[in-house]
């Protein structure tokens, strides 16, 4: 492979193969892998209840068997409704085992949201806990939409002794009242089984493993089709990056929700390869995931920048032991240069910065493990992976090193497409490209940076600016904890600069000090014109990034 065009290849760490071997398997066959290597390993730590690869294989296999038995086809879409949890795992593996495809579904999503995605997914079946959150949800769902069936999961089966006696007494709201139907089957009648599945066969490189719709910051919610190649080769392009892993000896710490992508790849099908005890948290909560770091002890730590930040500015940090962890990796949104170096100053354990998207499964770059982490950067390309920077005016020419244009990838964890959508899917497809409408840069060593989103952009007097760029110096103040940047119309210029500020407890700035502070680290057109201090958090996604769209939202709604 020359390296003329792929720079990265020749500063990769020596552990690391650009060139391993990506054969096409199911996805399904991970945690066959894992129950033949690691039968009696932990693998899975849900609020003190814990199983071993081999109760999670069994159960995989029996749920599997149970959804054949009621009808369940090969290509069927199942949605799953459910938080971080063992029913989780067992149920996304058990569908795939079966022959079907999962569609993963946000608990937190308002009945409209559902009633699109159920239909555009073409669901009929959902898999959801008997909680009263998200079985009322589901409920509605059955007479509303095209959903036909509900896969009920019994919450306090999967609660240690005296959890699963006390929760029913002392969160009786929090439990759903439940009328039996022939539209709901229960998970422990359907894996009430001797586990023999009959799975049809898998062509890895075009059956759909995963329907996962995008976040919908650029219009409507689509979904992304990811064979089980895809999700496969970037579990094992993500496992490979980690060369000091020891197999079957680490944890962990699944704080990010399983049904968004990062956290399906990173957290926890990274898990199931590796043979990793996963001690998952229902929902995050700060002050629950630094007792379990300091009580569990996990060795990674995959989280948003936003938790991140949250943690530099615990008050209490330093009651809580996280020397344990040794990878930290963020994802999900770029991690300001501060937030990563006063995290690792303050806990000693070095941030990875990594870069992904739906539409590639979606890891694409990662900073090295070893070697040189570069802050700012987003890394080098994976194995397998190729990423060019190309001119975003003709869609096909490569920029030279150093100069701007647009992130495009490809490579075996790039999606088939967007489902039902080939206009949609065009858009973004070029010529075995994907188009990631990301603004980036790549160095003469292979590093990539992103400059900022395409859409994002702001253009004031005809000069572009980048929110990204702007973000990055304003938190350089050390009384900022949250900056949101963003552009908004002026009849003037077209458009005017805005900074949505959060400070630190109890820390005190004014609009002239941050100005002057500004003044000699961005251009005068990058300077903020309107500068918002906020006392309550900025406005976040449910994985816990800041969110540009919703404060537009709430700007636009403001101004009528």
């Amino acid at each position: 492979m020359s390296t003329q065009n792929h720079p990265w290849i020749e500063n990769y760490d020596s552990g690391i193969d650009w060139n391993m071997k990506l054969e096409p398997r199911p996805v399904f066959a991970l945690m066959d892998d894992a129950a033949k290597k690691y039968p009696n390993r932990p693998a899975f730590d849900f609020l003190g209840k814990k199983y071993n690869w081999s109760e999670i294989s069994s159960l995989v296999n029996r749920f599997a068997a149970g959804l054949q038995r009621i009808g369940v086809k090969k290509g069927q879409k199942i949605g799953l409704f459910l938080p971080n949890s063992p029913y989780f795992l067992i149920a996304y593996y058990g569908i795939l085992k079966a022959g079907a495809s999962v569609v993963n579904f946000n608990p937190l999503y308002a009945d409209r949201e559902l009633n699109h995605q159920i239909a555009d997914s073409e669901t009929d079946m959902m898999v959801t806990v008997d909680l009263a959150m998200l079985y009322g949800k589901m409920e509605k769902m059955l007479g509303q939409t095209r959903l036909q069936k509900l896969i009920l999961c019994r919450f306090t089966d999967i609660l240690p002794f005296p959890k699963n006696i006390l929760f029913p007494v002392f969160k009786r709201g929090e439990c759903a009242k439940v009328t039996p139907s022939e539209k709901i089957a229960w998970f422990h009648e359907l894996t009430d089984n001797d586990g023999t599945v009959k799975t049809p066969a898998i062509d890895a490189q075009n059956d759909i493993a995963v329907l996962q719709y995008t976040g919908g910051t650029t219009g409507v919610p689509k979904g992304a089709m990811l064979t089980h190649y895809n999700v496969y080769a970037n579990t094992l392009q993500s496992r490979a990056w980690f060369p000091d892993i020891r197999p079957g000896e680490e944890k962990m710490l699944g704080v990010l929700p399983f049904f968004h992508v990062f956290a399906m790849t990173a957290v926890m099908n990274f898990s199931v390869a590796a043979g990793l005890e996963i001690i998952a948290l229902p929902r995050f909560n700060l002050n629950e995931a630094l007792k379990t770091i300091h009580k569990k002890k996990p060795h990674l730590f995959p989280a948003v920048p936003a938790i991140y930040s949250g943690i530099n500015n615990h008050p209490d940090l330093k009651k809580f032991n996280i020397s344990s962890l040794r990878y930290c990796i963020s994802g999900g949104a770029p991690l300001p240069a501060e937030v990563k170096r006063t995290f690792e100053r303050i806990t000693g354990c070095v941030v990875v910065e990594g870069y992904g998207l739906t539409e590639s499964s979606p890891v694409v770059c990662a900073n090295p493990i070893r070697g040189e982490n570069k802050a700012g950067s987003i890394g080098m390309p994976l194995p397998g992976t190729v990423v060019e920077i190309i001119n975003p005016a003709d869609k096909t020419t490569i920029m030279p090193v150093g100069e701007r244009g647009e992130l495009c990838v490809r490579g075996p964890q790039v999606m088939k497409g967007y489902y039902n959508k080939p206009l949609e899917t065009s858009e973004v497809l070029k010529d075995g490209r994907l188009h990631t409408g990301d603004i980036a840069i790549m160095d003469s060593r292979g590093y990539v940076y992103i400059v900022d989103r395409i859409k994002d952009m702001i253009i004031t007097n005809g000069y572009n600016v980048y929110p990204r760029n702007v973000e990055e110096a304003i938190y350089l103040h050390p009384s900022v904890e949250e900056c949101i940047v963003a552009g908004l119309p002026d009849e003037q210029r077209g458009e005017i600069v805005k900074a949505w500020i959060k400070l630190k407890p109890d820390m005190v700035l004014s609009e002239e000090e941050l100005v002057k502070f500004l003044a000699d680290k961005i251009s005068k057109m990058e300077i903020p014109k309107l500068i918002e201090f906020r006392i309550k958090a900025l406005p976040k996604t449910m994985i816990g990034k800041l969110s540009r769209k919703d404060i537009l939202a709430e700007e636009k709604e403001k101004r009528g």
